[in-house]
C-alpha cells in the first residue's frame, strides 16, 4: 500500500471535515499510517512532527505506550454499558477526580462524547435551571470572535460568520459582546464595561455567558487577559447569568495551568472539558457543575424537572479508562512545570520570527504560541503555502488563514522543538522574503 492508492480509496468515499473537496484535485491528501510520540508517518515512510498535537487533542504522543496498555486492559474488561440506571468504576473514578481537580465547587459531572455536544449541554442545562427555577431565560450571551462548536446550540453562540451566514434561519437566540481586543488589563476592562452595558440592558433574559478562558483558540488564537474573566464571572453573579467555561482547548495544562480559570480565580457555574481529556485515544467530554444546579433538576418523577438528555456512548468505560491514564501521567511527573521551561524556548524562537518581515503580533499562553503575517490576502492562501512548505520539511502546521500558530504535544523533546519550530521557519521566511 502507498500514500497514492490509500488517498484514492479515501476520495472515493470520504467527505472530510472543514475542507473544501475540490481542493485535492491538486492538494494531495496525506495518509498517516502510524504515529509514534509527536511523529506521524506516512505509507511511504516520510515522518513529520505534529505541531499542532492533531486538532489540540494529542497531549502525551500519538501511541503513548501507558495510555494504550490501561486502554487495551479495560477493553479487556468491559468495553461499554449504557449510563442510564447503570455505572462502573472507571467512571465513577474520573468523576471523582475531575471534580477534585476542577476550581472548588464543581461537584457534579455530566458525560458527553464531543465538545460541541458538552456545549450544547451547558446550554441546555443552563436555560433549564432557570426554568425550574420559575424564571424564562431564552437568551444567550457569547463574547466576538468566539467559537464553541458545529451543532446548532454551539454554533448559535459562535461568532464564525462563514457558518452564521448560512445557518442563521436555524440558530437559537444569541446576543454578543465584544472579547477585550488585546492582552492588556486596560483591554479586558474595556471589554468589561460593554459586557456590563449588555447586562443592565438584557440581563434578566439572559441564561448565561459561554466564554472561552484567555485563548480563542479557532479564533485566530486570539489572547486577553484574565481580568476579563474575573470582572465577567462578578457581574453575571450580580445579574444571576450563569458563566459557562467553554475549556474544551485550553484545559488540561494548555494555558500554563491545569484549567485556564484558575488564572483568573474564576469557578464556573459550568465547565466544559474535551480534546485533551483523554490524550487523543477516544471522543470524550463532560461538563462540570455545582451541587446547586443539581439541585434545581433533582425533584419526584412526576414533577418532570430531570434533565433528559443522553449520549449512547456517555462515559463510555474505554475512554474514561483514556482519560484516567491521561490524569495518571499529569501526577507522575511535574508536566506543568516541563511545559513552562519549553514555553520559554518557544520563546525564543518567537523572536527569531520577529526578525521576518510581515511577521505580526507574536504572542504565547502556555503551550500556545501564534503570530500573523500581513499583507496577503485569501487569494494568496498563505496558510496552504506554510502548510505544504513544512511538510516538505517534516513539520505539520495548520495555519488558521493568515494566523501561524503551534500547539504541539507535551512530550515534545528540545530537538523535536528545535525541529518543528526551525521547519517552520525556513517556510515562513521563503513565503514572506
Amino acid at each position: 500500500m502507498n500514500n497514492e492508492v490509500m488517498a484514492a480509496r479515501d476520495l472515493a468515499r470520504i467527505w472530510h471535515p472543514c475542507t473544501q473537496m475540490k481542493d485535492h484535485e491538486n492538494l494531495p491528501l496525506i495518509p498517516v499510517k502510524k504515529g509514534e510520540g509527536v511523529w506521524l508517518e506516512d505509507f511511504e515512510g516520510r515522518r513529520f512532527i505534529d505541531g499542532i498535537s492533531s486538532w489540540w487533542v494529542n497531549l502525551f504522543g500519538h501511541a503513548n505506550t501507558y495510555i494504550t496498555t490501561k486502554l487495551a486492559e479495560q477493553a479487556a474488561t468491559l468495553e461499554h454499558v449504557l449510563l442510564a440506571g447503570f455505572t462502573h468504576e472507571p467512571a465513577v473514578r474520573l468523576a471523582e477526580r475531575l471534580c477534585a481537580l476542577a476550581p472548588e465547587g464543581l461537584e457534579k459531572l455530566f458525560f458527553a462524547d464531543n465538545g460541541s455536544s458538552a456545549v450544547e449541554i451547558a446550554l441546555k442545562m443552563s436555560y433549564h435551571a432557570h426554568l425550574n427555577a420559575g424564571e424564562a431565560r431564552p437568551w444567550f450571551l457569547s463574547l466576538s470572535n468566539s467559537y464553541h462548536g458545529e451543532t446548532i446550540g454551539a454554533l448559535s453562540v459562535g461568532d464564525v460568520a462563514l457558518y452564521k451566514e448560512t445557518y442563521e434561519p436555524i440558530l437559537i437566540r444569541n446576543l454578543q459582546t465584544p472579547v477585550p481586543k488585546g492582552p492588556t488589563e486596560a483591554d479586558a476592562r474595556e471589554a468589561a464595561e460593554a459586557l456590563e452595558a449588555v447586562l443592565k440592558r438584557r440581563g434578566d433574559e439572559i441564561a448565561a455567558l459561554i466564554v472561552e478562558p484567555l485563548v480563542q483558540c479557532a479564533g485566530n488564537m486570539h489572547m486577553y487577559h484574565p481580568l476579563f474573566l474575573t470582572l465577567a464571572k462578578e457581574m453575571c453573579a450580580r445579574w444571576g447569568v450563569h458563566f459557562i467555561a467553554d475549556e474544551i482547548a485550553v484545559g488540561f495544562g494548555r494555558t500554563g495551568t491545569m484549567f485556564a480559570c484558575e488564572q483568573a480565580d474564576v469557578r464556573p457555574d459550568f465547565l466544559c472539558l474535551s480534546k485533551g481529556l483523554t490524550g487523543g485515544f477516544m471522543p470524550m467530554a463532560v461538563v462540570l457543575t455545582t451541587d446547586e444546579i443539581y439541585g434545581r433538576f433533582y425533584c419526584d418523577y412526576l414533577e418532570q424537572k430531570a434533565f433528559l438528555h443522553s449520549h449512547s456512548y456517555s462515559g463510555n468505560p474505554l475512554g474514561c479508562a483514556c482519560a484516567n491514564a491521561v490524569l495518571d501521567l499529569f501526577e507522575q511527573s511535574d508536566v506543568l512545570g516541563e511545559n513552562a521551561k519549553k514555553g520559554e524556548r518557544i520563546d525564543g524562537w518567537l523572536s527569531r520570527f520577529a526578525d521576518l518581515p510581515g511577521v505580526v503580533n507574536l504572542r504565547r499562553k502556555g503551550m500556545i504560541a501564534a503570530f500573523e503575517l500581513e499583507g496577503f490576502g485569501p487569494e494568496d492562501r498563505v496558510n496552504l503555502q506554510i502548510f505544504q512548505k513544512s511538510l516538505g520539511r517534516g513539520a505539520f502546521v495548520r495555519p488558521l488563514g493568515n494566523t501561524v500558530y503551534f500547539m504541539p504535544p507535551y512530550v515534545i523533546t528540545d530537538g523535536e522543538l528545535e525541529t518543528l519550530m526551525g521547519a517552520v521557519y525556513e517556510s515562513v521566511r521563503e513565503v514572506v522574503v
